[in-house]
């Protein structure tokens, strides 16, 4: 049966009389835009069944419209919409959200569906507020309901294979991470003279932030913009960040310090287009975050040990240069397991209420070590974060 079939059957009015409530996952799209239009797609291609997308939301009022065109010929019926989320969260017939919306909404927005009752998919960064992280992690802990967040490296099978030798200590002890990312772009520019202000909610959209009137381009590229995000730290520095909490198993940096800039796309951006952080950690290793948006150098992901070397790019351990006798023997590339899809781990654990494997734990920690980040890289001190109060200390 294909997916666009098996979504039809799942919201179709005679099925839907046949079939038990707690047996249709019922989801809820908040954030139409680019990530919510990619996670659409995910849902398209389940290898899950049962689930329906019956409410949408999105501050665009044409992005709303499409969106909800594109889920009523997916899923057969039309889904409910507004532009306020709070609508969808009030929804008895929403199970479950999705939250695709700005970086700057999403631990609140978080926070609010688990008291909601609501199971939650939250992009990532998990929050670029420490102060609203912790209020949402400490909501998904009180709460019963399913948290997956969208670092889907943790549903790679080269990733967790990774992992799992990181901890059978494959090349010993980790004293230093280096992790670099290079484009020549003036990346996350994208043009807003279309924006007209009767197609945007700009009061929801603003989110109790104070930007102050309309502003066509600080919607569209919201991602150059405090507070709208805390630019690299939360844009990009969570995907890798996560790995080291999960391969080295050490939630919180202990410290970190961090330089960069606005030094070549002079375009009237907030965030930074290079950025260097360094985060020194519980369990005595050191990661070096690097980015540029100036340079196309391309990436850069090892991890050296006492015994080897892993190159992540690679998915390659490498022996160490030394004589060292329990140094790794020869070069080992990783053979990963098949994984079903992150979207459909989550759906999964929906129905068995088990932990996904990107919990709210894991969400908290990247975010924890990129509030550390852009607030040294503000404020030019060395920041240190309290695991037992979870604030900067």
């Amino acid at each position: 049966m294909s997916t666009s079939r098996r979504g039809f059957l799942f919201t179709s009015p005679a099925l839907l009389a046949q079939t038990a409530p707690s047996n249709l996952i019922r989801i809820g799209l908040i954030g139409a835009g680019g990530r919510g239009r990619y996670l659409m797609g995910e849902l398209a291609k389940s290898q899950e069944s049962n689930f329906a997308i019956t409410a949408v939301c999105d501050v665009h009022r044409p992005s709303l419209q499409a969106a909800a065109a594109a889920i009523e010929k997916q899923y057969g019926a039309p889904p409910k919409t507004s532009t306020r989320y709070q609508d969808i969260l009030a929804n008895k017939d929403v199970d479950a959200v999705i939250l695709a919306a700005p970086d700057h909404t999403h631990a609140r927005m978080l926070k609010e569906s688990v008291e909601a009752g609501k199971d939650v998919y939250c992009e990532k960064p998990m929050g670029t507020n420490l102060a609203e992280a912790r209020a949402a992690f400490l909501a998904v802990k009180r709460s019963r309901q399913i948290v997956q967040i969208g670092t889907q490296r943790r549903s790679e099978g080269p990733y967790v294979e990774a992992a799992r030798l990181f901890r059978e200590g494959i090349i010993g002890k980790v004293t230093r991470v280096d992790l670099q990312v290079h484009f020549q772009e003036p990346r996350w520019r994208r043009d807003f003279h279309m924006v007209q202000p009767a197609d945007i909610d700009w009061e929801a959209f603003d989110f109790g932030r104070k930007l102050g009137p309309f502003d066509a381009r600080k919607w569209r590229e919201w991602q150059l913009f405090s507070p709208l995000s805390n630019g690299i730290p939360g844009l990009w520095m969570s995907h890798l960040i996560d790995l080291a909490h999960w391969f080295l198993d050490d939630p919180y940096p202990r410290s970190v310090v961090a330089s960069g800039g606005v030094f070549l796309w002079k375009d009237g951006r907030q965030t930074s287009d290079v950025f260097h952080a360094l985060l020194d950690y519980p369990k005595d290793f050191l990661v070096s975050f690097a980015m540029s948006l100036t340079n196309s150098a391309g990436n850069r992901n090892l991890w050296f040990g006492e015994k080897g070397i892993f190159d992540g790019d690679r998915l390659v351990f490498l022996p160490e240069g030394s004589r060292n006798p329990d140094r790794l023997a020869e070069p080992r590339k990783i053979e990963p397991s098949r994984l079903n899809s992150h979207t459909d781990n989550w759906l999964q654990c929906i129905r068995s209420r088990q932990t996904p494997r990107a919990d709210i734990q894991a969400g908290f920690s990247h975010a924890v070590a990129g509030t550390m980040a852009a607030a040294a890289l503000e404020t030019g001190r060395r920041i240190t974060f309290d695991p037992g109060k979870l604030e900067f200390s």
